[in-house]
Order: structure tokens, then C-alpha cells, then sequence
């Protein structure tokens, strides 16, 4: 059985390339600055969930793409709104 994917297929993705865009590697963004874009960007509740699973603290791209990836994945739902790089 096929998952069709949501219109808001590749939200998340967008939302990561828009905080780190033009950055260097080694730049973070606060979990509230990750949530602030989310609430901005009016992502359906289940991305907002996903945001929102986020711990306090500061990421990188790498760190911040593996923590959304990680509840990506653990609610199965991949398939339907991606996963992040």
C-alpha cells in the first residue's frame, strides 16, 4: 500500500533552507527561531508537532536536519511530508 504524499510534502525542507541560507557551516539557530519560522510558514499541525518535539538549545543544519529526521521517522511519516537535509 502506496502513501500519498501531502500538499505539504517538502514544508520542513523549505523552512530549513530559508534559516541557513547563505550561512556558514559551523551557524545555529535557537529551537525558538526553528519554531517562530514553523508558526510563520502555516504548517499543518502534525509538522507543527514535529517542530514542536524539538529540544531547548541551538543546532546546526546537520544537527537540527537529524533531530526533525528523528521524529520524521518515528512517526512514520516520511513518506508523506519528507525528510530534511
Amino acid at each position: 500500500m502506496s502513501v500519498e504524499p501531502s500538499p505539504s510534502y517538502g514544508a520542513l525542507q523549505a523552512i530549513v533552507d530559508e534559516l541557513f541560507e547563505g550561512r556558514s557551516r559551523d551557524f545555529e539557530v535557537r529551537r525558538l527561531d526553528v519554531v517562530l519560522a514553523a508558526e510563520a510558514s502555516d504548517l499543518p499541525d502534525d509538522l507543527l508537532e514535529i517542530v514542536n518535539l524539538l529540544p531547548p538549545g541551538t543546532f546546526t543544519r546537520i544537527r537540527l536536519c537529524d533531530q526533525l529526521n528523528s521524529a520524521i521517522g518515528g512517526h512514520a511519516w516520511g513518506q508523506v511530508y519528507g525528510t530534511v537535509e
